[in-house]
Order: C-alpha cells, then sequence, then structure tokens
C-alpha cells in the first residue's frame, strides 16, 4: 500500500518503480533490473518543466521485445527517436494509465489514456506526452487490450501486413514468432481477406494453439527442424508471397530461398539478434534482386496519425468474435522484471502484460 502525506499542501504517495541497474551485453536477466521505492507529488509541477505535463496511475505495462535495445549502454543502429535507458531510472515503454492531474489541453483529471513513454511504475509525470492517446473505452472491451491488439502491436501488424505486404485474397503467407502478440494479429488479418497462412513457434503448445484457437492453415516448431529451407519447402511447395519477419537470422536466410517473385517482406523484428554480441550474417540477399522482392523496415511510431482507421477496422472484428486475442497478464509490478525478460525464452503465449493497478 501506497502511504500519503502532504508537502506544503501538495499530496505525496509512495511511488514503487523498476530500476535498470546495469547496461545488458547479451541475453538480459532479472538482476539487471531492481526494485525500488521513491516518493511523487501528485500534482504537475507548475515550473516549465510541467508545461504540458500530464501525471498517470499506471494501470497497465507493457512488455515488449524493442526494450531489449534501450537496455545496452549503445543502441542497434539506426534505432528510430529513442536512446538507452539511463542507469538509476525507471525503464519505459508502452502501457495504459488513467490521468491524475494535467497541464494538457487534450487530456484532464479521469481521462484513461495508452501509450508510450509511461514509465515502469506507479505513477509517472509524462513531460512530453505527443505519443499518448485517449480511450474511448468501453464496458465490452478489456481495457488491457490497448498495450496489445488496441495499441503499438495492433497497429504495428495492421500496418506492417497491410501497407507493406500488400496482401490479396490467395497469396500465401508465412509468420515467424507466430504466437507473440504482433505475429497471433498479423495471422488472423491474413485469414479474414482469404490468404493462406502458416506461423512457426518454438513449442509444439504454441503450435496447436495457432492451427485449433487463431486459425492459421498450419503451423510448425522452429525448434525441431534441422533444415529450415526444407522445412519451408514443405509449407510451402509454391514458395512464399509474404513474410512478416520478427525474428531474422536463420528464418530470413531460409525464407529468402522460398519468396516468390514479386514478394514481400515486412521487417518488424529481430528478436533472434537482440541478444547477440555479433549477429548473424545473412547470405541470400542476392535472392531480393532477382527475385524482385519488395523487403522494408517500418516504424509504427509513423503510422499513429492514422490510428483512427485502424480502429475502424479491428473494432468490429473483435465486437464480432471473428478475431482471438489472447493476453498473458502477470501481476504487480515485482513480477515485471521476470515478465520482460521471459519475452526472449518465449516464455509467453500471446501478449505480456504486467498489470500493476486495478482499473
Amino acid at each position: 500500500m501506497a502511504s500519503d502525506h502532504s508537502v506544503r499542501g501538495e499530496e505525496v504517495i509512495s511511488n514503487k518503480q523498476v530500476i535498470l541497474k546495469d547496461y545488458v551485453s547479451g541475453f538480459p536477466r532479472e538482476s539487471n533490473l531492481y526494485l525500488t521505492t521513491s516518493n511523487i507529488k501528485l500534482k504537475v509541477p507548475e515550473e516549465e518543466s510541467g508545461k504540458d505535463a500530464v501525471l498517470v496511475k499506471n494501470l497497465y505495462l507493457s512488455c515488449d521485445p524493442f526494450m531489449r535495445g534501450r537496455m545496452q549502454r549503445d543502441l542497434p543502429p539506426g534505432e528510430p527517436e529513442q536512446s538507452s535507458y539511463s542507469l538509476g531510472s525507471p525503464i519505459v515503454g508502452y502501457g495504459v494509465a488513467r490521468v491524475v492531474d494535467s497541464r494538457h489541453s487534450d487530456f484532464k483529471k479521469g481521462d484513461l489514456v495508452w501509450g508510450r513513454t509511461i514509465g515502469w511504475e506507479e505513477y509517472s509525470l509524462i513531460t512530453t506526452p505527443e505519443y499518448l492517446f485517449k480511450i474511448n473505452h468501453t464496458d465490452d472491451i478489456p481495457l488491457s487490450y490497448y498495450t496489445g491488439i488496441l495499441g503499438m502491436p495492433g497497429m504495428t501488424a495492421y500496418f506492417g501486413f497491410f501497407d507493406i505486404g500488400s496482401p490479396k485474397e490467395g497469396d500465401r503467407v508465412y509468420v515467424s514468432s507466430a504466437s507473440g502478440a504482433i505475429g497471433l494479429l498479423v495471422g488472423q488479418f491474413a485469414k479474414l481477406i482469404g490468404c493462406y497462412v502458416v506461423g512457426s513457434a518454438g513449442s509444439k503448445e504454441k503450435v496447436v494453439l495457432l492451427k485449433t484457437k487463431f486459425g492459421f492453415d498450419d503451423a510448425f516448431n522452429y525448434k525441431e527442424e534441422h533444415d529450415l529451407d526444407a522445412a519451408l519447402k514443405r509449407y510451402f511447395p509454391e514458395g512464399i508471397d509474404i513474410y512478416f519477419e520478427n525474428v531474422g537470422g536463420k528464418m530470413l536466410d531460409a525464407v529468402l530461398l522460398n519468396m516468390r517473385h514479386h514478394g514481400r517482406i515486412a521487417l518488424c523484428g529481430m528478436i533472434s539478434q537482440y541478444n547477440l554480441e555479433q549477429p548473424e550474417s545473412v547470405h541470400n540477399l542476392i535472392a531480393v534482386l532477382f527475385k524482385q522482392i519488395r523487403m522494408e523496415g517500418f516504424a509504427v511510431a509513423e503510422c499513429y496519425d492514422q490510428y483512427s482507421k485502424f480502429l475502424d477496422f479491428v473494432l468490429p472484428y473483435i465486437k464480432e468474435g471473428k478475431i482471438v486475442y489472447v493476453e498473458d497478464i502477470t501481476e504487480g509490478l515485482e513480477s515485471g522484471p521476470a515478465a520482460l525478460i521471459g519475452l526472449f525464452s518465449g516464455r509467453n503465449v500471446g501478449k505480456q502484460v504486467v498489470k500493476v493497478a486495478q482499473e
């Protein structure tokens, strides 16, 4: 329980936080993070530093693979609009929160919001709320969905698949890391427009879920395949039209050999490379030339101005039960480090979320 007291008439409350202890090299460990408690005033500062700031009580925090890059001293080359986390400070990511106080014209006390720059703590002062979005919440949709299907992962799946994949009915679609928050949505979006979809995952249980719960035409456990090229030829004897890339490395190399002419590859992530001190080389890039493949990376932040377009597409499918969404929710900020680190060993199924407080 947080303890309250007043300083000069302003309410001060204890604020539990997840702090970065040291920069990561190789595979991250829970010991790279620690829990502490500080104090915070429940009022946006009147000084210039508080101009346009928003103070929020965090409800749900999102565990996302991109956070691994920010845990190292030097960011991966070309990392957009990001900086490394500061040692001794809370790590930062996406989340869902309720506004406690605001000096920003777009937000008022009591508003529900989702977005970036939310600290891993009970309360956050957000001084740059340009990536904060008001939630017009309805009772039939869980608030936690705004960390996933109705937030950054959902938008990533939608714009990556439709804008870069340029799908049409009958296309052959392959999704790696298909049981994760983004992959399971890409597969279902593809099925909605009549594509043939195969996904890969890292366990037999996840493969079963992809086929029985998420509607994939087929799926395989990449850990059981000693020859990824042969595996892809088995599932795509006529080749792949669209590859939604979440893994990189050996998987990308094998996919390039199996792409069809004028195929499209949406580069969303490369989770197999994030914890390597020396990233793996890709050897089959010449296929991009000879097969006239379009391979493009993208940053979902560039699509935020189209958020309403995305909601118009996805909300009806959610309400009609035509999209299945799974969350892996862990309770309490103290369980956050284990949940985040677990992403990189495939511990989660669906969207990994940390519940910080009751709605």
